[in-house]
């Protein structure tokens, strides 16, 4: 394509020089090109033979070791959930000969992108109101509510429960880091109590409040969001917006009418099922994860509940505004590239 608007180019009448700036290619490259045509204009612009030894593989050869990375071992009938590259190269032998080494197919792999041993989890969308759903948590994270901007005296709370946060005691002590060597945890473990860990975040002031409540049930989250909502500036406020998932202690079915009952300025709001990355408390929930509970060593569950009090005392000194990015256009795409894959939404069920 290059070459050919060289030539084109040059039919107008342009110079080497102002083809090459505009091509942004040097001036010998367009010189180049332009003789080979003027040469033989049939074959011109097609590469020559370079020298060397042939390919000893052809594009066929390729495509098909790429075509069986693509696929599922099962498929093949092979007693394998992954494949590697000996087993790549062991199921390719059969169909080329002489078979490319398996340091040729990690290169062919390598060019693709393609990594067959590797895995991640996913989950089909399972909400027909995943959409209706959806919008309504993104535009309350970007202060909005059924097209109108929140006023001064509304807020938007995001809240959820972190179950079985599990105590295990190292049987030797977790050692510090020191030059070329980093923490080193012991393998073995006594297994303690699990711990739960109630919180809300507040997305417009980045606040979080939590509960370490000795059980997960209705009760304890009810007396929770009971704490939460008796503190200034919610108690006083036009409207407290929560979001929330689908979880047993705030199912919609029995939370929404218990919380509209008790606090008539709370609007609860539910994000799709299966979708606990529209919850903002979940990136809190992860951050707690990796930067305070992970490597896990605690001699009883009283000591965790301590690190995640601490935690949480320490983020709040420094908590900035949650600034959420992922908006309605971005959510149009998400739903268009699904379209694209064929992936279907259930049909709403009576419980639902």
């Amino acid at each position: 394509m290059e070459r050919a608007r060289i030539v084109l180019l040059a039919a107008r009448g342009w110079r080497n020089a102002a083809i090459a700036h505009h091509l942004h290619l040097a001036v010998n490259t367009v010189r180049l090109w332009r003789r080979r045509f003027v040469e033989d204009p049939e074959r011109g612009l097609e590469d020559h033979p370079r020298p060397g030894r042939p390919r000893r593989y052809s594009d066929l050869d390729r495509a098909a070791v790429i075509a069986l990375a693509c696929g599922l071992p099962a498929r093949q009938g092979l007693p394998l959930s992954r494949f590697s590259h000996p087993d790549i190269a062991r199921e390719i032998a059969r169909e080329l000969r002489p078979a490319p080494s398996r340091s040729t197919i990690a290169r062919w792999l390598r060019a693709n992108s393609l990594r067959p041993w590797q895995y991640r989890y996913w989950k089909f969308p399972r909400d027909p109101n995943f959409r209706e759903r959806a919008e309504s948590a993104i535009d309350l994270y970007h202060h909005r509510w059924e097209g109108d901007p929140l006023g001064p005296d509304e807020y938007v709370l995001s809240a959820d429960e972190k179950t079985g946060i599990q105590v295990l005691q190292r049987t030797h002590p977790t050692e510090p880091p020191s030059p070329r060597r980093s923490i080193r945890v012991e393998h073995e473990y006594a297994r303690g109590e699990p711990v739960t860990y109630l919180a809300a975040v507040d997305v417009s002031r980045g606040k979080v409040f939590g509960d370490l409540p000795e059980a997960n049930t209705k009760a304890t989250f009810y007396r929770f969001v009971d704490r939460v909502m008796a503190r200034e500036p919610y108690r006083s406020a036009h409207r407290v917006f929560w979001v929330l998932d689908h979880g047993h202690s705030h199912h919609p079915a029995t939370f929404w009418y218990w919380m509209t009952r008790r606090y008539p300025n709370a609007v609860p709001v539910s994000t799709p099922t299966h979708s606990s990355w529209l919850n903002v408390i979940e990136n809190y929930f992860s951050s707690l994860t990796c930067r305070a509970l992970t490597p896990n060593d605690f001699p009883t569950a009283e000591a965790l509940r301590v690190r995640i009090r601490d935690f949480e005392r320490w983020r709040n000194r420094q908590a900035p505004p949650i600034r959420w990015r992922f908006d309605r256009e971005d959510l149009d795409q998400l739903m268009e590239r699904w379209a694209g894959e064929g992936i279907p939404f259930e049909a709403p069920s009576s419980t639902a």
